[in-house]
């Protein structure tokens, strides 16, 4: 050992004098001295560099390495994706002749050296997917005039891009994207007019594009997507006429486009997406005949689109997508001809559909949330490309077109809450690969087709709020991949199929406020996935099935279905009571009475009146009995309820609030979504007495009251007034959270203004909070290991789906996951910042992130930037609480302790177990919550780029999950 630290010692010295080492020893190769002292600096765990000798003469037969074979140097050193960690040593500025270096998708730490270009040969340089940190030095760019590619992406580097970038001259491609970088875009980065592609996406860049970028007219692709940029685009872009893709999206530009753009015919993208410009579309975009994809959603795009679009004969993807957008779909489209992907949702859009819809052969077609009305016409429908179909939330009529079972690839179909009337066809049955059926909140009639079994691979079918009669066909049991069922608020009748039972796969099933009746069947306990079971307000009678998720199922679930029993709805079953016996009173024995079958007549006649007089005295006197005591009890409790009640509160009115000390003078405006009673059943009291408090947050106190149709509502009262929107905004914002319909999330109901009070009215989740569940609950009320898996996973379905809609969270929380009657956790809190004007420093860091330990680090940062990957921070220490049982931040006596440190600490450690919650008492497979907990920390990560999407996850949870047959008790 001590003469392979004395050979490397001495390596390094001659490295370190390097005119001196090679007159000591001519043979030494520097290439090989460089690559063994760069490998020094180096971790490798998966041993990829064992090829790496130095006592080799030559690198060039080693890993990663290859050598110009004339001058017998090593001229491309590439190491991707091999897991090395540590910095990037000096020992690279031994290789002279390199020209190509590549070390992406590694976890390479600490800052970059400007000596790196002392390398006159190098050309290409890859230092992407790293976790690279600190700024760039001042003089990293000052000696790359060779240089022709250049990747930093995704890293964790900070601080301004240097001034002097554009010494760089013969840079064809800079990517800095997905880093912590901020300040203005130097101007020097114009110079560059030898780069063909640009991308600083995914900073904190500010300020304005200057002109000026004219002057590069090799530029090909350019990308400034999710900074902070503002101002209008300059005029002079459209001078850059190689350009082929624009993304600008997700900044805050604003003003109108400008019309040199329509020189740019060579541009195949355009992602303007996420900003703030506004005016019409201009009818020049028709000029841009290259295009294949057109983002112009989330803007304040108003007037009509304009036929000129038709012109785009080019056009794959058109998104308009939440803008103001009016008048009805050109019929100019039908010349798209390439056209796959087109939404248009959350508009102004009014009319009927164009007959070029269902015919040009799109993948993809969404115009939900828009005015559009009159019949659904599917006239030369293309069934041969089709895969989704959004149309809800709209004023269509009519019936289901038959023509949609023709379209056999459809895999999604949403025409909810619409206008639609009669009966669903039971062609639906021949789609084949639909995998979400959506017809909701209509109103058709008549029965659920026993077709629908043919569906073999629906996962969602969702007929809440319609007027559909008859039973549930049995052949739903043939739908083996159905995980969703929804046939809530509907007239259905009889009794639940019994092979309902078929359906491993189901999770949530809602049959509540039917008219169905019998008793459930006791297979449903062997249901494996179920996570929710709700038949509220039906007939069913008997007792629950046994086993799973039936053993832990909440009341409300079960609620007013007066002849179910059993321990869960604290009501007896009725026994079966045995024949009677007559004894025979001529018995010889008179301790041991022999049973008599056979008495004679007589006898038998004088027993059974000697019988029934007695059993009717004593059956007398012992109901006056019971009779008097029930009466007592109820006295009572009748005093004791008197004397602790406060009095009954008047109704909770429009003009009540109107006339509160908290409240306008004008009058307010109550509005609910789903066709509750819009009338509070509690008055002023459930709003401000403390009793009926259920918590305070970031935005206002909730409290819980009813509706005057006995619904259960809880009530946000925003403290947060004098920073919300005005009431055109707020009602805006509020109705599209209104319409976020998920398993996982809180259901806003409805909502009340005034110009100083503003209400959110939720669902109510009887369940508690799940910091509840975690840190006050008692040790035989605790959750195990399968619902607390179940809990991670319904949150990061939720967030999922708030990250597709656009919505980032902001406030995720222990306190802001509730749990329902069946454990099924409800994210709520979610998209209230959008009700505010401005992300205001102070309402984010104290109204919003009001609890320390989930706040991302980028909150630190001087100038915040807020994307989806702050909610997968907040997520993943979620993720450890629930796994550990502990606070994210626990203050001791004279330290505070950090949640992700510590489990960071235990599994580097190997001690994961010491770190999961005790109450779980070693009931768990190491095999979900390792996963599960590196899951969690890699969600933590500092740098936001080394985080997941929240798709993906979902996605890693699923493949977590160990199979459900076994039990906890085999694990521990």
């Amino acid at each position: 050992m001590s003469t392979v630290l004395l050979r490397f010692f001495f390596f390094f010295f001659l490295f370190a004098i390097p005119v001196l080492g090679r007159a000591a020893s001519s043979a030494l190769n520097d290439d090989v001295l460089g690559l063994i002292v760069f490998k020094a600096d180096l971790r490798d765990p998966e041993s990829k560099l064992v090829s790496w000798n130095e006592d080799d003469e030559s690198p060039c037969k080693w890993a990663g390495v290859k050598c110009d074979q004339n001058l017998n140097r090593v001229a491309e050193l590439t190491l991707d994706g091999l897991s090395l960690s540590g910095k990037i040593g000096r020992g690279l500025l031994q290789l002279q002749s390199l020209r190509t270096l590549s070390l992406s998708r590694n976890n390479l730490s600490g800052g970059l050296s400007s000596d790196l270009f002392r390398l006159e040969s190098l050309r290409s340089v890859d230092l992407s997917h790293n976790a690279l940190s600190g700024s760039i030095p001042d003089g990293f760019f000052e000696q790359c005039r060779s240089l022709r590619f250049l990747s930093l992406a995704n890293n964790a580097l900070s601080g301004k891009i240097p001034l002097n970038v554009g010494s760089c001259s013969s840079l064809a491609a800079l990517n800095l994207s997905s880093n912590q970088l901020s300040g203005f875009l130097p101007s020097g980065i114009w110079s560059l007019n030898a780069l063909r592609s640009l991308d600083l996406s995914g900073n904190f860049l500010s300020g304005q594009i200057l002109a000026g970028i004219k002057v590069m007219y090799n530029l090909r692709s350019l990308s400034l997507r999710g900074n902070q940029l503002s101002g209008k685009l300059p005029e002079d872009l459209g001078d850059c006429l190689l350009l082929k893709s624009i993304d600008l999206g997700e900044n805050s530009f604003s003003g109108d486009l400008p019309s040199s753009l329509q020189r740019l015919s060579m541009c195949t993208h355009l992602g303007l997406g996420f900003n703030s410009f506004s005016g019409e579309v201009p009818e020049w975009i028709g000029e841009m005949k290259s295009l294949q994809s057109l983002d112009l959603s989330r803007n304040h795009f108003s007037g009509r689109i304009p036929s000129s679009i038709g012109d785009l004969q080019a056009l794959e993807e058109l998104d308009l997508s939440e803008n103001d957008l009016t008048g009805s779909l050109p019929e100019s489209m039908a010349n798209c001809r390439n056209l796959l992907d087109v939404d248009f949702s959350w508009n102004l859009l009014a009319g009927n559909l164009p007959s070029w819809l269902f015919s040009l052969g799109l993948r993809r077609i969404v115009i939900s949330a828009n005015k559009l009305s009159g019949p659904i016409q599917m006239a030369n429908v293309n069934s041969s490309s089709i895969l989704v179909i959004d149309l809800s939330s709209n004023a269509f009529s009519g019936g289901i077109p038959v023509e949609i079972s023709a379209i056999n690839s459809l895999q999604f179909l949403n025409l909810s809450s619409n206008n639609i009337s009669g009966s669903i066809s039971s062609s639906l049955g021949e789609l084949k690969h639909i995998q979400v059926l959506d017809l909701s909140g209509n109103q058709l009639v008549g029965r659920i087709p026993s077709q629908i079994g043919g569906t073999i691979s629906l996962m969602e079918l969702i007929l809440k709020r319609n007027s559909l009669t008859g039973a549930i066909p049995a052949m739903i049991g043939e739908c083996a991949s159905l995980c969703s069922l929804d046939l809530s608020h509907n007239n259905l009748t009889g009794p639940i199929p019994s092979n309902i039972a078929n359906l491993t796969s189901l999770k949530n099933v809602d049959l509540s406020y039917n008219k169905f009746s019998g008793i459930l069947p006791k297979q449903l306990g062997d249901l494996p996935r179920l996570l929710s079971f709700n038949i509220s307000h039906n007939n069913f009678s008997g007792d629950l099935p046994s086993g799973n998720f039936f053993n832990t199922i909440q009341p409300s679930s079960l609620f007013n279905n007066p002849n179910i029993c059993g321990s869960v709805v604290n009501r007896s079953c009725p026994a079966v009571l045995p024949k009677p016996i007559v004894l025979n009173p001529n018995s010889s024995s008179s301790s041991t009475p022999s049973l008599t079958p056979g008495l004679p007549p007589d006898n038998l006649h004088h027993k059974k009146i000697i019988l029934s007089i007695s059993a009717l005295i004593a059956i007398s006197a012992a109901a006056i009995i019971v009779l008097g005591i029930i009466t007592i009890t109820i006295l009572n409790l009748g005093v004791q309820v008197s004397s602790s009640r406060p009095p009954t509160p008047p109704p909770l009115s429009d003009d009540y609030l109107s006339q509160s000390p908290t409240t306008d003078a004008n009058s307010g405006k109550l509005v609910m979504f789903a066709g509750h009673d819009s009338e509070f059943s509690a008055g002023a009291h459930a709003l401000l007495n403390k009793d009926c408090e259920l918590g305070r947050g970031g935005f206002g106190a909730v409290y819980k009251t009813m509706l005057q149709d006995g619904h259960p509502v809880a009530i946000k009262k925003l403290t947060v007034s004098s920073l919300v929107k005005s009431q055109e905004d707020f009602e805006r914002e509020v109705k599209k959270l209104g319409k976020m319909q998920h398993p996982n999330l809180v259901s806003l109901e409805g909502y009340y203004w005034t110009p100083s009070l503003q209400l959110l009215i939720y669902e109510y989740i009887s369940g508690g909070s799940l910091y509840t569940h975690l840190h006050e609950s008692s040790v035989s009320n605790f959750l195990s290991w399968q619902e607390r898996f179940n809990i991670i996973l319904g949150t990061a379905k939720s967030l999922s789906y708030l990250h597709r809609l656009g919505v980032i969270h902001y406030n995720l929380k222990s306190s802001n996951v509730l749990l329902d009657g069946s454990g099924e956790p409800k994210v709520g809190d979610y998209g209230l910042a959008k009700l505010l004007p401005m992300l205001d420093r102070y309402v984010l860091s104290s109204k919003i992130q009001s609890t320390l330990g989930y706040m991302a680090p980028e909150f630190a940062c001087r100038m915040v930037k807020i994307t989806e990957k702050c909610d997968v921070y907040g997520f993943g220490v979620l993720v450890l609480e629930i796994v550990t049982g502990r606070k994210p931040v626990e203050y001791m006596e004279d330290d505070v302790v950090v949640l992700c440190d510590v489990v960071r600490v235990a599994l580097d450690e190997d001690r994961v177990a010491d770190c999961m919650d005790g109450k779980l008492c070693g009931k768990f497979p190491m095999e979900e919550t390792v996963p599960v907990i590196k899951l969690g920390l890699i969600c933590t990560s500092q740098v936001p780029s080394n985080r997941p999407d929240m798709a993906e996850v979902v996605n890693i949870l699923e493949l977590v999950r160990c199979p459900h047959g076994s039990t906890e008790e085999e694990l521990s």
